[in-house]
């Protein structure tokens, strides 16, 4: 596996620079969209009143016993084969610890036996980041803090909704491939997207549908060694995560610079002072004194279900990108925001119905931002471009021509007519362009003299005296023609 490399720098009290290479695991909890819960019939849904979706398996109570969710399974197989993993036989576990939001004090998880193991997540530059496991688990409740600032040891009183107790998760646990924050969030929006594409969750970190905890340690630039991680929690968005990540390493560094050493810690992400604070020591796998789930029979999948699974896959994000710039004669990279904004199919339509590829590309990524343009007819988006690539539209224009074509729908040459866009021929340009140096001779005078920031000037003059019907390539180009550049 490759991971995009990247170190920070941190400058000590007395002046001297030293490398350090920050290291970053991700785990990544996503709740999967199933009807009902992981091991009862009790409604999956977000926003109900408070305790109105439990029952005896969900609340823990004696004599309750476990059914597993079929359809979670499913999703869970459906994720692990979009991430490359093994899908293979597993086991679930008691997970022992005391939460008041885990009325039955453990949880149901996968411990050494997963579901899925050994994959990757491609990110759109192209690096990969390893997948360690994707397990299954239950979730807890949801605990909220009243009074103080919302943190436990503020609080006045605490309340418990189990609403969320039992829903069935995902845990994607990365391998330590990630080395900034900037990846961090890439590594995010990219697994969002796949479990969009999937259909396995809605992952919505606002609802807390997806939820991230980051491990942190720091290195010596060129050290094949881990340091000591923190665990950093309370990351609900990748703005937070990128945020945090750049923190805890600087924090880490700064000890380690000093003589000091980390403390392997779980530690919560404060948004509003932009800090981590210790929540607690870290636990390790011993602490949670793991045994096999007696009340549930090993899962084991049989290669017809698995097969039917892999069939069922749709095309994944990195697999559109691929295509896509294969097609316009692009890298991945800079295709990405065209696939995530679900605008490829639109674009590669308009490539067969002969559209040029680069205007087809900036039309996606800069001018159908937001617009609803799935009604947009790829054959009249591939005669725009060709409009363009002819001389017989600015790029002012067929923006202009565009979002007529998104609203209303028509024929492009048609449009143009219709809005007075009639190309300018070269004696007219010319002689606009003459006609604003004239005008202008003190702004003439420094951009004879080098100074490029008049080039907007100029161009925006000529665009004024032509009605938009100037095209400002070739006025930038005829300025440096007159200036002799």
């Amino acid at each position: 596996m490759t991971a995009t490399q990247g170190t920070a720098t941190e400058r000590t009290g007395a002046g001297s620079t030293t490398e350090w290479e920050t290291v970053v695991g991700l785990e990544v909890h996503c709740e999967l969209a199933t009807a009902t819960k992981l091991f009862c019939g009790c409604r999956n849904a977000f926003g109900d009143e408070p305790n109105t979706n439990v029952c005896p398996v969900c609340l823990g109570l004696p004599g309750s016993l476990p059914v597993l969710n079929r359809q979670a399974v499913e999703l869970a197989m459906r994720l692990g084969e979009a991430l490359g993993c093994t899908v293979r036989p597993s086991l679930f576990h008691r997970k022992n610890y005391f939460y008041p939001d885990m009325p039955k004090d453990y949880q149901i998880s996968q411990y050494d036996q997963p579901i899925n193991v050994d994959g990757f997540l491609e990110l759109p530059d192209g690096s990969r980041v390893g997948i360690e496991r994707a397990h299954l688990e239950e979730d807890t409740g949801k605990s909220t803090h009243v009074g103080g600032g919302g943190r436990i040891h503020e609080a006045d009183h605490s309340l418990v909704d189990y609403n969320r107790s039992g829903v069935p998760l995902v845990e994607i646990v990365s391998r330590p491939d990630v080395r900034s924050g900037e990846q961090a969030r890439a590594y995010v929006n990219e697994l969002r997207a796949v479990l969009l594409a999937t259909g396995a969750s809605d992952a919505r970190m606002e609802e807390g549908s997806m939820r991230v905890d980051a491990n942190v340690s720091v290195r010596p630039a060129g050290s094949a060694t881990l340091g000591t991680r923190c665990e950093v929690k309370n990351l609900n968005s990748t703005r937070s995560l990128g945020r945090a990540i750049e923190y805890e390493a600087r924090r880490q560094i700064d000890l380690l610079t000093a003589g000091e050493r980390v403390v392997q810690q779980t530690r919560h992400w404060d948004e509003a002072d932009g800090r981590t604070h210790v929540l607690r020591s870290k636990e390790e796998a011993f602490d949670y004194r793991y045994f096999p789930e007696p009340d549930l029979v090993p899962l084991v999948p049989d290669d017809a279900w698995r097969e039917s699974v892999r069939q069922s896959l749709p095309v994944l994000p990195a697999e559109r990108r691929r295509r896509l710039a294969t097609a316009t004669g692009a890298v991945p990279g800079e295709v990405a925001v065209v696939v995530e904004r679900g605008l490829d199919e639109l674009v590669l339509a308009a490539l067969d119905a002969g559209g040029e590829a680069q205007r087809l590309l900036v039309h996606a990524e800069h001018d159908l931002a937001g617009e609803p343009a799935d009604a947009l007819d790829p054959a009249a988006l591939a005669a725009l471009t060709r409009m363009e690539v002819a001389g017989q539209l600015t790029a002012t224009q067929a923006k202009a021509v565009l979002a007529e074509l998104v609203a209303s729908g028509g024929d492009p040459a048609e449009i143009a007519r219709a809005k007075g866009f009639e190309a300018m021929g070269d004696d007219a340009l010319a002689a606009a362009v003459d006609e604003i140096i004239a005008a202008n001779p003190d702004a003439w005078g420094r951009y004879q003299g080098g100074d490029a920031k008049v080039t907007g000037f100029f161009v925006g003059q000529v665009m004024k005296a032509t009605r938009g019907r100037a095209d400002g390539k070739a006025v930038t180009r005829l300025l440096r023609e007159r200036a002799g550049a």
